[in-house]
């Protein structure tokens, strides 16, 4: 009874792409909620006011990278359901854990936003990063190995989406070692990291990559 089950469970691409779209968008949308406009009792000119959004800035600068992170995720798991022609239970619960780190985000964000030049809350921030791709890592492996991707994927496809993944990681892995340095130097590696891959420049010859 259980093996018939599993058989059957969980096969429907398009109800995980629609969990996966809600959870991104509450997550990406949690994000914002860190920022908080200057309190109008310490506002009484224009200076006030000014300094008040300058100090906010390290906190807006954590947002737009976090938004991109998710962003960037979004498009790479979107890559994938569309290249499957269904799912099964257990590439159905790989992407669910996928979404538990993507809900994880909104706190490695606001840690690191309180906490920028502690190592800790970089690496913690980091180590979220590192989850949310090795569930990709993972989900594109199960999907390939059960034979749930469609039958007309190019050729390349498959080990374009297994490097570029790896490649982005090792990035963010020497983004976070800078940290030794400075966890300033660590966000702003991560930062042109993730407009890299934001742009999306095509590289002659790998076409179909996803994060």
């Amino acid at each position: 009874m259980t093996t018939a089950y599993n058989r059957i469970a969980g096969q429907s691409v398009e109800r995980l792409a629609a969990l996966s779209d809600g959870i991104f968008a509450f997550a990406m949308t949690l994000l914002v909620l860190d920022l908080r406009v200057p309190a109008m009792e310490a506002v009484h000119n224009e200076h006030d006011l000014w300094h008040g959004l300058t100090a906010l800035s390290p906190r807006l600068i954590m947002y737009m990278m976090s938004f991109m992170t998710l962003g960037i995720f979004w498009v790479g798991q979107q890559t994938q359901l569309n290249h499957l022609e269904r799912s099964n239970i257990r590439l159905s619960w790989i992407h669910i854990a996928f979404l538990f780190f993507v809900t994880i985000t909104p706190f490695s964000t606001a840690l690191l936003a309180e906490f920028t030049a502690y190592r800790i809350a970089l690496v913690a921030y980091w180590l979220n990063i590192l989850c949310l791709g090795l569930a990709l890592y993972l989900s594109w492996g199960c999907a390939t190995r059960s034979g749930l991707v469609k039958d007309d994927i190019a050729p390349e496809v498959p080990a374009a989406v297994c490097r570029r993944i790896v490649i982005a990681q090792a990035l963010y892995a020497l983004g976070a070692l800078l940290c030794v340095i400075g966890t300033y130097w660590s966000i702003a590696f991560i930062v042109l990291v993730q407009l890299y891959y934001a742009l999306a420049p095509r590289m002659p010859g790998k076409r179909g990559e996803a994060m």
